[in-house]
């Protein structure tokens, strides 16, 4: 799975966040850590995920 996805913030608990993914509704949530997400995320937070980043989507 290699490009460009985009995920949807589902809920943050702590330091981690569940992110699903917009494509698969169905798929399982991708539990990160939100260092590793930019600043300013909430729940319903729209990301882009590229080149080992995650990106605010507009």
């Amino acid at each position: 799975m290699f490009g460009t996805m985009t995920y949807i913030v589902a809920s943050i608990d702590g330091d981690y966040a569940h992110l699903q993914r917009t494509d698969e509704a169905d798929s399982e949530l991708k539990l990160v850590a939100r260092a590793l997400l930019p600043d300013g995320i909430a729940e319903g937070t729209k990301l882009k995920y590229e080149m080992l980043q995650y990106e605010i989507e507009q």
